[in-house]
């Protein structure tokens, strides 16, 4: 389904909001909350589009291959990373409950409080990318770096 063309001012809404949500945030770090996101939700387009534009700004390849072990592999991120990637996963998989106070806890100690309202947004705008993603089975591999 081509539902950027059936319902553009949803795409216009949700492209304004992915930019408000993360502004203010390292740039690194965003992308590598949407990869991690997308992985989970298994969106192969947003996957996609997200690994390019990290390869693009400079991401090592070791880093976003290493993201679906991050837990495993944490010498290769920040504390502040570690901590953004742990929030996206308890804000990705909600159907698990909440989100554990000790997770909220970890990533308010090493974010601003308003860093950790655009984090949080992020991920929350990212889900729903992904969500569309999935939905309408937006094909892969077509994306280049910036494009959107």
């Amino acid at each position: 389904m081509a539902w950027v063309d059936l319902i553009p001012n949803v795409f216009k809404d949700l492209v304004r909001l992915d930019a408000s949500a993360g502004s203010g945030l390292d740039r690194t770090l965003l992308e590598l909350v949407k990869i991690r996101a997308s992985q989970i939700n298994h969106c192969a387009f947003c996957l996609d589009m997200h690994t390019k534009d990290a390869l693009a700004s400079g991401e090592s390849v070791e880093r976003i291959v290493q993201l679906s072990a991050w837990e495993e592999s944490r010498h290769f991120y920040t504390e502040k990373e570690l901590a953004a990637l742990e929030l996206t996963e308890a804000v990705t998989v909600l159907t698990d409950g909440f989100v554990p106070d000790e997770v909220y806890n970890r990533a308010a100690a090493v974010f601003e409080e308003k860093e950790l309202a655009n984090l949080i947004a992020s991920i929350v705008v990212i889900n729903a990318w992904n969500r569309f993603g999935v939905s309408t089975r937006k094909t892969p591999g077509d994306y280049t770096p910036g494009q959107h």
